[in-house]
């Protein structure tokens, strides 16, 4: 492999750079993305439970919000509630929607690069085998006096970037339409997960009032 990579010349390194790039990328979205760490599969009943009667205090809302992004969510339509006890439906509604704009927002954190690098290594490939030829063409004899066999392997040397770059692309972009698909479900669970708390907590501002 290391050969390979010297024989292709300096155009692979920028693709090196790529594919470790990508390869943290893919490690630390696998890590981050896990269901418990965003979406407890009991978190929103454990909180309907808890708010079952009343709100609870600041110390358990500040752990609810730390405990996953679903708990942030969650925590900031308790908090709006404890902050403004006549609070109307719509502007809980835009508490937790604000909420998950910032959720689906860290959610979607390094993605553009991954979709970035699994767009531009196919063309930083492709230029690197051009640079390849132009050098193998431009060092020939005008003469005639070349070698058909050498010649042929200079070519297949450059044509290495080009199939090292859809290397990168490929899984690059599986990994980035598999992320996205993840963060939609994740996205559209926490909806529902609001629109059953907007109910239960405008109980309690309803008492309020």
């Amino acid at each position: 492999m290391f050969s390979i990579i010297q024989a292709a010349g300096w155009p692979i390194w920028p693709l090196l750079i790529c594919s470790i790039i990508a390869l943290a990328i893919v490690i630390e979205r696998f890590i981050n993305l896990r269901e418990p760490r965003v979406l407890p599969p009991k978190l929103l009943d454990e909180v309907l439970s808890v708010t079952r009667q009343s709100l609870p205090g600041p110390d358990v809302v500040t752990k609810l919000a730390a405990n996953s992004e679903l708990g942030a969510v969650l925590a900031a339509g308790v908090r709006a509630v404890m902050g403004d006890p006549r609070i109307q439906e719509g502007a809980l509604r835009q508490a937790f929607e604000i909420a998950g704009r910032g959720m689906f927002h860290r959610l979607e954190r390094y993605l553009n690069a991954l979709g970035t690098i699994a767009a531009a290594a196919p063309l930083l490939g492709l230029l690197g085998t051009v640079i390849g030829m132009i050098e193998i063409f431009g060092s020939q004899s005008p003469t005639g006096g070349n070698n058909p066999v050498l010649l042929a392997h200079g070519i297949s040397i450059a044509l290495y970037n080009t199939a090292f770059g859809l290397i990168i692309a490929i899984p690059s972009l599986m990994f980035y339409r598999y992320f996205r698909r993840v963060i939609d479900e994740y996205a559209l669970n926490m909806e529902m997960a609001a629109e059953r708390m907007v109910p239960h907590l405008m109980r309690f501002a309803v008492r309020a009032g």
